[in-house]
């Protein structure tokens, strides 16, 4: 029997453990990361161009955002078609040539999987619209006014207004917790579950390693559509995701028919060592914690972390029960796509810079599957903008929230562009330095891309770091957090002091520190001094 495309794809790895154990993803941005064409817009082929750089950096997992065909409201994350490709990022067939070439260098490609809602555009939707007793209307969630004619409920959407529009034609409101473009699917509907089931399968035999599931904790709504309870007051031109923050997501969010829809999933995927990455932002551990293992999910998401300033008692304090309640089901970043890069967001420049690499470092020896967001390793801050994009920002007045600033153009060189494309980019940004772009850090020993770079090849060096038991060393500052696995113990003294840690038992010896050029020595017998803002990884026999 000829083997399919997925086995050929992935012949070459070692299939006794999941392969996501022990591994370290890297978000891309389609539309910001490479351009091949020279029409502004990153595209696959630019990815594959750019594959060497990733191999290099010592990461192992790539995770694109959408590059399905899309009318772009929300920049491709409105699917019009989930088993294609649209053609301002490339072919089928400059997908088949990625997934091969990141296989053959060893590395995973997983994809973003968008089921809480689709594009207007969608066939099912204009079905659904054009035919009210027709199979694809309950695709989709449909309600009566009320009898003042408003909305059926409560409910606001993440990006401004109520969460529904109201379809003339036939006089009922549909359901978005996005764009009134990005129309909910209707998960207790079986069609749905099946499609998604062929969606999931479609990619798998292209290859594809496994799905970051977008809004996994959004999918299933309250069958009696219930008004949210309110807890805090919503004023005219709030930012909208403070407007939706002001409400209890009791019965649009985070409902328990989520977890079975993973478990089904799972077992379409768990056969082909497909990893289930889901985006939950359910609001206490415990209800994160359903959504991975026992056959859901494989990992979730933290994405605390991605909301904070800097404030690292919190930090750690969330860091330490999240982990605690789910020891490896916990994917630890510290940013993304839709959140204020960590440089900017933890105090911008040089504290920014040594404050966001000792956050990653504590993180990279928790266990789970640590991801950094494009230009992370760079230690970029937000792009300074000349122009906004994000429906976020264009469609609310007085919305400080959006999310452009993270995702301007990857800076590969000081050509112009910075490289990114030959054309004008889709979005406009002022160019970065030379010391903040690829090539310049490349030829920069002491450049943070150098110290990211080691610390994938500490973890990679170490699998204790990630395998072994973890064991949390009591601390008496509560901003100072360590922890020992195996034969390592990892400090991370996020206060202003330097601090000194008891680790229990002699013989640690230095190997990475997150500071570069800070004094480190061999710890004196079983204590280690750690400078502030620093977080240190020692080894011993």
């Amino acid at each position: 029997m000829r083997a399919s495309t997925s086995e050929q794809a992935t012949a070459g790895f070692d299939r006794t453990e999941p392969w996501w154990r022990g591994a370290v993803g890297y978000e891309i941005y389609v539309r910001s990361f490479a351009d091949s064409t020279g029409d502004g817009v990153g595209d696959l082929a630019g990815i594959t161009g750019r594959l060497d750089y990733l191999s290099w950096l010592g990461v192992d997992a790539l995770w694109l955002t959408p590059f399905y065909p899309s009318p772009g409201h929300d920049h491709g994350y409105d699917v019009s078609d989930y088993c294609a490709v649209s053609s301002r990022h490339g072919t089928l067939h400059d997908f088949d040539v990625l997934v091969s070439e990141a296989h053959r260098r060893g590395l995973r490609v997983m994809v973003d999987i968008v089921p809480n809602h689709t594009s207007i555009e969608h066939e099912w939707f204009a079905r659904a619209r054009r035919d009210q007793g027709g199979p694809d209307r309950d695709r989709y969630l449909w309600a009566d006014p009320t009898p003042d004619g408003g909305p059926p409920n409560n409910w606001l959407s993440h990006f401004g207004g109520p969460a529904w529009t109201l379809d003339e034609a036939s006089g009922q409101y549909w359901c978005h917790l996005f764009l009134p473009e990005q129309p909910d699917l209707n998960w207790r509907n079986p069609t749905v579950r099946d499609d998604f089931d062929s969606i999931l399968e479609w990619w798998m035999d292209r290859g594809v390693d496994g799905f970051r599931v977008d809004v996994a904790h959004g999918l299933v709504k309250d069958t009696q559509l219930r008004d949210n309870p309110q807890i805090a007051p919503v004023v005219p031109g709030m930012d909208p995701f403070d407007a939706f923050n002001a409400f209890e997501h009791r019965h649009d969010m985070d409902q328990s028919e989520n977890v079975e829809i993973f478990r089904r999933w799972n077992q379409v995927c768990a056969p082909r060592q497909a990893m289930l990455l889901g985006e939950v932002n359910a609001p206490w551990p415990n209800r994160m914690a359903r959504y991975v293992g026992a056959g859901a999910l494989d990992q979730a998401f933290f994405l605390q972390s991605a909301f904070l300033g800097w404030d690292p008692e919190t930090l750690l304090t969330m860091v330490r029960v999240m982990h605690d309640a789910a020891p490896h089901g916990i994917s630890w970043v510290l940013s993304n796509h839709d959140r204020s890069r960590p440089v900017t967001r933890l105090g911008g420049g040089e504290a920014g810079v040594r404050r966001s690499l000792a956050v990653s470092t504590l993180f990279m020896a928790l266990g789970g599957t640590p991801f950094l967001f494009q230009g992370e390793e760079l230690a970029l801050a937000d792009g300074v903008l000349r122009d906004y994009h994000d429906p976020v920002s264009v469609r609310n007045d007085g919305a400080t929230s959006g999310r452009d600033g993270c995702r301007t153009p990857m800076p590969w060189d000081s050509s112009a562009q910075n490289g990114f494309s030959a054309g004008d980019p889709w979005i406009d940004s002022e160019p970065r330095l030379p010391e903040q772009t690829v090539a310049g850090q490349q030829a920069d020993p002491d450049a943070p891309v150098h110290r990211y770079r080691s610390l994938l090849d500490v973890r990679r060096q170490h699998p204790d770091m990630w395998r072994a038991p973890l064991e949390w060393i009591e601390t008496a500052n509560p901003q100072v957090a360590a922890l020992r696995r195996g034969t390592i113990a990892v400090v991370a003294n996020l206060s202003e002091r330097r601090t000194s840690v008891r680790l229990g038992s002699p013989g640690w010896e230095p190997a990475f520190t997150s500071q570069q050029g800070s004094r480190f020595d061999t710890p004196a017998h079983d204590t280690v001094s750690v400078p502030p803002e620093t977080t240190i990884v020692l080894t011993r026999e």
